[in-house]
């Protein structure tokens, strides 16, 4: 893919995102595969992304209220927001998190 197809979107901080998933499950895959699918292609560098298997580390649903999987948090830059899905729609995802498109 062309960088024309994917421009990249304007971040003056690092973006930090928190993929909540519950472990192998077909959802969580996709979730996976579509969130660093973007970041990949949009973001380069200019982001953080952590996933958390709630198999592994239930306490961690605690901290962020996590009640569906997969979810998304986007920590940084403000403000806070919450997605809950497979994340198949970049542009929704981008739309969603408040990111806007480089010019």
């Amino acid at each position: 893919m062309k960088d024309s197809q994917h421009p990249k979107l304007n971040t003056d901080d690092t973006l930090v995102l928190k993929l909540y998933v519950s472990g192998m499950s077909p959802n969580s895959m996709e979730a996976i595969e579509n969130i660093k699918k973007l970041c990949d292609d949009r973001l380069k560098n200019g982001f953080e992304l952590e996933i958390i298997d709630l198999y592994k580390n239930p306490e961690a649903a605690k901290e962020h209220q996590i009640i569906f999987s997969p979810s998304l948090i986007k920590i940084s830059p403000l403000p806070k927001k919450i997605l809950i899905g497979t994340f198949h729609d970049a542009e929704k995802v981008i739309t969603v998190l408040g990111l806007s498109i480089k010019e």
